[in-house]
């Protein structure tokens, strides 16, 4: 029986790395793609993915059987958030950042962070498969297409439970006193 990526890359096995490598640089690239929100250039994007299978090898260890896939796209977010701040050090006097219509407030510091603590339980109660899906579609910024070959459901029943799950955290915030 051959043994998986993850127990070969825990051994540090290069070919291990080389299959991940070619199996997961599509997906590393479009979270980091989706993350950025386009913030990145394609240099940048390039950069971060090599960065992502760095972090992988210096790390392989610590990847957990059956758990590939989510760590690549959780290092995939952290190493662009990472990018992104970095870029913005670069341009500390850019003045096209400047809005002065958007003035930091203590109001919606606030109550950006009463929504995200909101939305976290939320979330928490949703049922399996809607909470996958969820964070599937956000979190790791996959396409429903993606999801439903991952999850395999069909691909409508991933587009109406992603449709039924915002209407219902819609529905939450709203009667949380939330403007939406």
């Amino acid at each position: 029986m051959k043994e998986s990526l993850e127990k070969r890359l825990n051994k540090q096995d290069e070919s291990a790395l080389l299959e991940i490598i070619d199996e997961y640089s599509r997906l590393i690239a479009t979270v980091i793609y989706n993350t950025s929100k386009g913030s990145l250039s394609k240099e940048d994007i390039e950069e971060t993915v090599s960065d992502v299978f760095i972090t992988l090898w210096n790390n392989a260890k610590k990847v957990q059987e059956g758990k590939l896939k989510g760590y690549l796209c959780t290092i995939a977010r952290t190493r662009t958030l990472n990018k992104i701040a970095a870029n913005k050090n670069r341009n500390i006097l850019n003045i096209d950042d400047y809005d002065p219509e958007d003035d930091f407030s203590i109001e919606d510091e606030t109550e950006k962070n009463d929504i995200h603590k909101v939305l976290r339980e939320i979330i928490d109660k949703l049922k399996i498969p809607d909470k996958d899906i969820l964070i599937r579609y956000y979190f790791y910024s996959q396409t429903v297409t993606q999801i439903s070959d991952g999850m395999k459901i069909n691909i409508e029943t991933v587009k109406s439970k992603l449709r039924r799950t915002r209407e219902k955290i819609k529905k939450e915030l709203i009667e949380r006193s939330f403007t939406i």
